[in-house]
């Protein structure tokens, strides 16, 4: 891994965004990106599963291949990686790196143990936490996708339940109702605000 160094512009933050499958961590963060602002940078992260036939290699993910995605790792191109549902996913390091140097919010979405390692490296990452209004609702919504056969299904929920109980480990616990991605979106951009007031001189370290 290359040597920890000071890239952070003051006040740029390192904002994760979690929650398990269905929760709508993706419609969130779109609803995040239409405000027009330039101090943000949503990571693409780095994945070996399959592509999904309405997504854009560069956009929703960068997909590599496994032997491209460990020859990553081992140069220590990630901030962190795991392997989550039988597929890898990795944050890429450099553009944390050059987000926080030009004093922008690097913002991600991972994982529960994507999360932990990231706090590991960067203690001071902020972490929010995306959770269902209801279990029911959550499996609902995990149904209703109709992306993946049964078996994958199935896997997604017992690890969704299993990531439901490590929500104390975040910073603050964000739910999101159904319909009212938008409403989420401004709490977790409200976070972020107090998050910059409470730390306006402070540079974080990748």
């Amino acid at each position: 891994m290359p040597e920890t160094r000071a890239v952070g512009a003051p006040g740029a933050s390192v904002v994760i965004i979690s929650g398990p499958s269905g929760v709508g961590k993706d419609t969130i963060i779109e609803a995040m990106r239409r405000a027009p602002r330039t101090d943000r940078h949503y990571v693409i992260t780095c994945t070996t599963r399959d592509k999904r036939w309405y997504e854009e290699d560069g956009v929703d993910y960068h997909f590599l291949t496994l032997d491209e995605f460990h020859a990553l790792r081992q140069r220590g191109g990630f901030l962190e990686a795991s392997e989550v549902h039988g597929n890898w996913y990795g944050t890429p390091r450099d553009q944390v790196a050059d987000a926080l140097a030009a004093g922008r919010d690097a913002i991600l979405k991972i994982d529960v143990t994507g999360a932990r390692a990231v706090r590991d490296a960067v203690p001071e990452a902020l972490l929010i936490f995306v959770v269902p209004p209801s279990l029911d609702e959550l499996r609902r919504r995990l149904v209703g996708r109709d992306t993946e056969p049964s078996e994958a299904l199935e896997r997604r929920w017992h690890n969704a339940a299993y990531e439901l109980l490590r929500q104390g480990e975040y910073d603050h616990v964000v739910v999101n109702h159904t319909g009212h991605a938008d409403g989420s979106a401004l709490e977790i951009e409200a976070i972020i605000e107090r998050e910059h007031t409470a730390h306006a001189d402070r540079r974080l370290r990748v």
